[in-house]
């Protein structure tokens, strides 16, 4: 048993003799650099870890414990930021309590209180991880027997909102150059809003027509492949010289905020209600279905990750099926004889 220092941490490190079941010693920082409270957490752990070597005795296991313990193990995660900013939420409805005292109560009144305010899918998002850390608690780090019921709201396919040719060309003539330019490329490449405001020279090729989006910057985890038409290129060419590394700019700074008054002011100058900047991906995805763009070649240019997130758009399209429809014709033509 050690307690010692490392050359490379200001904090004092424990070292335990493996029990049973394990193969190799125990290291562990007790993140503090004050000798006193290292020692009183070497002396707890050296007590849990007898006890369940022992007597089969789990030790105490928080929420708080559990929520550090994802923190440090899923900080590679793209959405590590988010997770902390709905952990930071969640901490005082479920900061301190056992997690062998959570129950289907318990997280049913979570989500009631997560309900207010915001809409069911961003309630849904904040259970789906309440509920993967209580699934690592179980069968990653064997800390709890039982996974308790974690309720989620029942939704419906979402929300799709999208604009017509002519709702979007007075759209257009109200938005400032900068805005008016970034909406247009967002409706010609079905780019999400993050990956338009943060797009950087050094991801497009103008020989090639074609611009790379980052696994890591993709919202499927995924790397993006765009390539890019006449309205995306024309939008690229007149944006060239304005700034050395991004590519949609207002006064010489990277854009990093479209929902803004001027945005807000356009859409009621254009006589446009219930929109939202997303709503241009759906407009992108609207207008190609109605172009006759199948299914298949959809996902892929606009980057989503199944097929049945696409399948919501086929409704804006049956034309598309007139022709798999008329196949019959010939065969039922005795019919009307």
């Amino acid at each position: 048993m050690t307690l010692y220092k490392r050359e490379s941490s200001p904090y004092w490190w424990i070292k335990l003799p493996p029990i049973t079941g394990e193969l190799k010693p125990l290291y562990k920082s007790t993140g503090t650099a004050n000798k006193r409270q290292a020692q009183r957490m070497h002396e707890k752990l050296r007590v849990e870890r007898w006890e369940l070597d022992k007597l089969g005795v789990k030790p105490v296991r928080t929420w708080d414990d559990a929520a550090a313990k994802w923190l440090e193990e899923t900080s590679h995660k793209r959405t590590h930021e988010w997770d902390k900013s709905m952990l930071k939420w969640l901490a005082p409805h479920l900061g301190g309590k056992d997690l062998t005292a959570f129950n289907r109560a318990l997280l049913d009144a979570v989500k009631a209180q997560r309900a207010k305010g915001v809409t069911t899918a961003t309630a849904n998002r904040y259970m789906a991880l309440v509920r993967a850390i209580l699934r690592r608690a179980c069968y990653d780090w064997e800390w709890i027997d039982r996974v308790p019921k974690v309720g989620m709201f029942s939704q419906g396919e979402g929300r799709v909102r999208s604009l017509s040719r002519e709702e979007f060309v007075r759209l257009l003539a109200e938005l400032p150059v900068h805005l008016a330019d970034m909406a247009c490329f967002s409706v010609a490449t079905g780019l999400r809003q993050g990956n338009v405001t943060r797009l950087q020279w050094r991801q497009v090729s103008l020989e090639r027509r074609h611009l790379w989006v980052s696994a890591d910057q993709h919202k499927n985890g995924r790397p993006h492949s765009v390539p890019l038409n006449e309205a995306a290129m024309d939008v690229l060419q007149r944006r060239q010289g304005d700034h050395p590394t991004y590519v949609f700019t207002y006064e010489g700074k990277p854009i990093v905020q479209v929902n803004t008054k001027a945005w807000r002011n356009a859409l009621k100058r254009a006589g446009i209600e219930d929109f939202r900047w997303h709503d241009l991906r759906h407009t992108f995805a609207t207008w190609h279905r109605e172009a006759g763009t199948p299914t298949h070649e959809l996902q892929r240019l606009g980057g989503w990750k199944t097929q049945s997130m696409v399948e919501r758009y086929a409704h804006v399209a049956p034309e598309g099926l007139q022709l798999a429809a008329s196949r019959l014709d010939n065969l039922l033509a005795v019919t009307r004889q």
